[in-house]
């Protein structure tokens, strides 16, 4: 990413409705998950570590970041949890089967190789563990806002299963998510095509009113995740199962 998303990241983690409500999710998802006791964590592109506290919670928290103004920030969120320089697919400092969860939210689609990736990852997870993955959904959805973040690409679930299952990963569960704000998202990319040269739409801290109510929208997903997959969102999700 471009060094300034680094630095809103720092500013807005733990205030938007979008890092919060996504972090809220992921850790509704992590609740449910099948992991032993004090499980061994690995965040993989931890940014500036919005995310480290939530994961701390659930066991013992290793990360690896590649941008070295991102890892500084990170390194100081959470006391005792390591932040270390690394990238997908193959600069990686941990041994093999060293993880009973590894975390990769909204990295997968700024990486060129991301089959290799998804095997990188796989080779970390110990038998029986769980990768959770988030990526952008739908290519047409394409906009300044991916060019700005150096995306890559964004997925489509059955493209984001073929590449998983390729890589020796057995998938448990796909589903999109950021769905009740689909209609939103999508008018928000079509004034981004007609402000060309503005800040893409949604990057900066909104009113603290429609800031909170934009996460109670999102937040109530959280509900319908635990019941079922939705059908289509903003993002994706998957549960990947080390056999």
């Amino acid at each position: 990413m471009e060094p300034g998303a680094y630095e809103e990241m720092a500013q807005l983690q733990d205030r938007h409705w979008w890092f919060v409500g996504r972090r809220r999710i992921l850790a509704d998802v992590i609740a449910r998950l099948p992991l032993p006791s004090a499980p061994r964590i690995l965040e993989v592109g931890a940014g500036t570590g919005g995310n480290l506290p939530m994961l701390r919670g659930f066991g013992r928290v290793q990360a690896v970041e590649m941008d070295d103004y991102a890892r500084s920030f990170a390194s100081g969120r959470v006391d005792g949890v390591e932040v270390q320089p690394g990238s997908l697919p193959d600069r990686l400092p941990f041994e093999d089967a060293a993880f009973d969860l590894v975390c990769l939210f909204d990295v997968l689609e700024h990486v060129e190789p991301d089959q290799a990736s998804l095997a990188a990852l796989r080779r970390l997870t110990a038998h029986g563990g769980v990768a959770l993955v988030t990526v952008p959904a739908y290519r047409w959805l394409w906009s300044r806002h991916d060019e700005r973040l150096h995306h890559v690409r964004r997925y489509a679930a059955a493209e984001l299963r073929e590449k998983a299952l390729a890589a020796g990963w057995k998938v448990g569960r796909i589903t999109h998510f950021n769905t009740l704000l689909f209609p939103l998202a999508v008018l928000a990319r079509l004034v981004d095509r007609l402000r060309s040269g503005a800040a893409p739409a949604g990057t900066s801290l909104p009113s603290p009113a429609v800031n909170e109510a934009l996460l109670k929208v999102f937040g109530a997903e959280r509900a319908l995740l635990a019941r079922a997959n939705l059908p289509f969102g903003v993002s994706l999700l998957a549960v990947l199962e080390a056999p």
